[in-house]
């Protein structure tokens, strides 16, 4: 197992990213190689391996890839993917089709929001042939923009409760305590699904369609926000939002802990899909309440990482908590899984009592769930 992450200190705390491998399932891990970018995920096309990530610092910035031909022990430099071009990156899942990679990214489309700009960010699919240079910026294929803001009316969302505090169309860094008063809300860390089931609502014979999970920022716990990616017969990829037999739009779903980075992946022994998220216990305290170790709202517990499976992405059964931090402070969230034999490995951005905050932890912690599709039931 080859895992990317990002290191801290003072001087470089976006440039600090590292490469760590395990030949022992995770027990043990043997530090391979540094990199100057941040937030990378590591995904395998053909016998190479590759690490994506991001440039810059909060505001983020260009994105960078790199290869390794060895399965992790050394690497090319870094190169630049479209340049000049503002993106927000994190380790989220990676689909196999059509002799194809596809993953998705954000795209900042905009400068005139201060602070956390989630209302901002369009979701971008990702696509290159499994056999290509994926250090090319010509192997790749993105699809059309969807700027949260552009195409979701707040004003229009009504009896659900979105969003749950106001916010004002610039917005605070972070919900302030003391006036409940949230940044605009958005959408951010995208998971990609392609429907295998024929007898599913959203599935498509062709194979050419890609739905988008991604975490909604509301105010609200367990909403995820939801789009779709269709491939166009020039090999272009429009985004759009998905529409219901009704005719109506959905933008909602409801997913155990869609109001923060969650992780799907596809089993196909079990013909399901699994899911690492937060579990939310207390997400309705007020926020002059809160625990003082509670990171910003009354939604954001991130100490309890738990682990759910569904055959159709829409019905999530429990199956488990897959982690759990001794408080609030101590985190265990921001998950990446994969699938080893009749295990699920799972990587969690963790913390103890000596981090900073429960949002920025002071370790990596790896968890396997031994013979997991036992839990199925």
């Amino acid at each position: 197992m080859t895992a990317a992450t990002t290191g801290a200190s003072e001087e470089s705390i976006f440039q600090q990213g590292k490469v760590f491998s395990s030949d022992d399932g995770g027990t043990t891990w043997l530090h391979r190689a540094d990199y100057s970018f941040i937030e990378a995920k590591t995904f395998v096309a053909g016998d190479h391996l590759y690490a994506l990530g991001n440039y810059g610092g909060e505001g983020r910035g260009d994105m960078a890839v790199m290869r390794s031909d060895d399965w992790g022990k050394s690497w090319t430099e870094p190169v630049v993917l479209f340049p000049g071009l503002r993106w927000h990156l994190t380790p989220c899942n990676t689909v196999y089709a059509n002799e194809c990679v596809y993953f998705a990214v954000e795209k900042r489309c905009s400068e005139d929001v201060e602070g956390w700009a989630v209302s901002i960010l369009s979701p971008i699919l990702m696509r290159a042939k499994v056999d290509s240079d994926m250090l090319l910026e010509e192997s790749w294929t993105l699809s059309s923009e969807l700027v949260f803001r552009d195409n979701v009316d707040m004003d229009e969302i009504d009896f659900t409760g979105i969003p749950f505090f106001p916010f004002v169309p610039d917005g605070p860094n972070w919900i302030h305590k003391w006036d409940c008063v949230m940044v605009p809300p958005g959408w951010l860390e995208t998971n990609v699904v392609q429907i295998r089931d024929p007898n599913h609502y959203w599935h498509d014979p062709k194979g050419g369609t890609f739905h988008l999970f991604i975490r909604a920022h509301t105010g609200r716990a367990n909403f995820a926000a939801i789009a779709k990616v269709c491939e166009n017969d020039d090999g272009s990829m429009t985004t759009m939002l998905v529409t219901v037999p009704s005719g109506k739009k959905m933008v909602y779903l409801p997913l155990p802990g869609g109001h923060l980075k969650f992780f799907i992946e596809y089993d196909a022994v079990s013909n399901l899909y699994w899911m690492a998220s937060n579990q939310a216990t207390d997400s309705m305290v007020r926020a002059d309440c809160m625990p003082a170790d509670r990171h910003a709202s009354p939604d954001n517990e991130r100490h309890r990482l738990g682990l759910h499976f569904s055959r159709n992405c829409v019905d999530w059964c429990f199956a488990g908590l897959v982690a759990k931090g001794n408080s609030e402070k101590e985190a265990r969230h921001y998950p990446s899984m994969t699938i080893d034999g009749d295990n699920l490995v799972v990587l969690s951005r963790s913390g103890d009592e000596r981090a900073q905050s429960a949002h920025d932890g002071n370790m990596i912690s790896c968890h396997v769930v031994r013979d997991f599709r036992k839990l199925v039931y």
